[in-house]
């Protein structure tokens, strides 16, 4: 049978176990709202017990360790759908910002094309009044302008994602370079088997935060962990981060570089993935499809225009400032060439009041004269093209919502902190505390009147 001093060491453990597991539920009462934090749970253990012949006594607790409760496959694959709703976020908001330059307010290109043509029937009436002359040319110049302003805001949107773009791989150096600091201090805490739970959850909010910047792999390592891009860009190794740089491309734009190689490409997903397609794909291609639009119908109205002849029964000229050859740049350029009103060819056979060829240019709105299509339903189709971009991408971006919602609810129910269960915990520890501090005042009550005894 344990002696009294054997019983008094039983209950001396018992209470550093007890006060030890106290400790841990006071923490993570503490932690509940630290964002990345995964909860601990106290792992008690029988100790060895004590064999006297036949017989075998208990010992007692002892706190054997202090685990943090977490899934690492689990958090791999948030950090996953962290990097597809960074990515979805960027291009719903970038294409939200084009889709308002569409709009149908009074003002966008539709409605300036819709006034143009009809400034040339509201000239057919009358096809030798001046006023009404200036109103064409008036309204083709508000048309050409609404081309040029959209134009120029997509491209001042592409360059405040290129300054975006720089400001995020600063973003991304940054925080690898936390993590390979991070990577030092967990190696050297493992290493004498000490506890790295607050520095390993540390790392796992700025690997978070490093998914929402780009795409990232993790991979486990004796020297901690090594992170890379999807293809395999080196981001960490251990105690290394490999620095991001960005370079201007001959048009001006950033692009990024790892160890020399231009990976702006190969990004797939977060932040930077969908700044670098709005600004590389999306946009351009909204430019393209303008100038395709701002071409075809300069084209078409100057060849008619050609056809008829003026005031002074000269033939007419062209009406629009000729487009570029390969139609590129020609939204940005698309100006009105006739600035006197007496040079609009609205005749057909010299005579003055003829409108015969105002008839053929206002035939131009129903005419195939982009990709096959007329201007009014090329617009039409462009707009739905945008907006339908900015409902597809939102759908996206709300469905991968849901899905990280559910995987962080899952991550919530095995690392994150109930109140009740650290409640209960807290209650529990405290009895069994206080019912050791007991054991301890009995034994102590016990070995003083042992030590009475034998004074008498």
């Amino acid at each position: 049978m344990s002696s009294l001093v054997g019983i008094m060491a039983m209950a001396v453990r018992a209470l550093l176990a007890e006060q030890g597991a106290l400790d841990v539920t006071s923490n993570n009462i503490s932690n509940l709202n630290t964002p990345g934090y995964s909860r601990q749970r106290a792992v008690l253990v029988q100790a060895d017990p004590v064999i006297q012949g036949p017989l075998t006594f208990g010992n007692g607790v002892l706190l054997e360790k202090i685990e943090s409760l977490r899934d690492p496959i689990l958090e791999l694959r948030i950090h996953a759908e962290e990097q597809q709703q960074s990515k979805l976020e960027t291009l719903v908001t970038g294409m939200s910002q084009v889709e308002v330059m569409f709009s149908s307010s009074s003002g966008d290109i539709g409605d300036q094309l819709s006034k143009f043509f009809n400034s040339l029937q509201q000239l057919s009436a009358d096809p030798t009044s001046i006023p009404l002359r200036h109103g064409v040319i008036m309204a083709a110049g508000n048309l050409t302008s609404a081309f040029q302003n959209v134009v120029h805001n997509i491209q001042q949107q592409r360059s405040n994602l290129d300054l975006n773009v720089t400001q995020s791989v600063r973003q991304v150096n940054s925080v690898t370079q936390q993590i390979a600091q991070l990577n030092i201090q967990i190696a050297s805490m493992e290493n004498v088997h000490q506890d790295a739970s607050a520095f390993l959850d540390r790392r796992n909010v700025l690997i978070g935060q490093l998914s929402q910047l780009l795409d990232v792999s993790v991979i486990q390592s004796d020297e901690g962990i090594t992170l890379t891009t999807s293809n395999g860009t080196a981001l960490v190794a251990g105690s290394r981060s490999f620095q991001l740089l960005t370079q201007a491309d001959p048009s001006g734009f950033q692009h990024i570089f790892a160890q020399g190689a231009d990976v702006t490409a190969s990004l797939v997903g977060g932040q930077l993935a969908g700044l670098i397609e709005m600004r590389d794909q999306r946009l351009p291609s909204t430019i393209s499809d303008l100038d395709i639009l701002a071409a075809g119908l300069a084209t078409s109205f100057n060849t008619v225009h050609h056809g008829g002849y003026d005031l002074n029964g000269n033939g007419g000229g062209d009406f629009f400032v000729p487009p570029p050859a390969g139609v590129t740049g020609a939204a940005s350029s698309f100006k009105v060439q006739v600035s006197d009103p007496a040079l609009l060819a609205a005749s057909s056979d010299q005579s003055p009041g003829s409108n015969g060829n105002l008839g053929l240019l206002l035939a131009i709105r129903n005419q195939a004269v982009a990709a096959g299509q007329s201007p009014t339903d090329y617009y039409a189709n462009l707009v739905f093209k945008v907006g339908n971009e900015v409902a597809t991408n939102s759908a996206a971006q709300d469905a991968s919502g849901l899905i990280l919602q559910q995987l962080e609810n899952q991550r919530s129910s095995i690392s994150g902190v109930s109140l009740d269960e650290e409640a209960g915990n807290l209650l529990r520890y405290q009895r069994a505390f206080e019912a050791a501090a007991r054991v301890v005042s009995t034994i102590s009550e016990v070995m003083d009147t042992a030590v009475n005894l034998g004074r008498y």
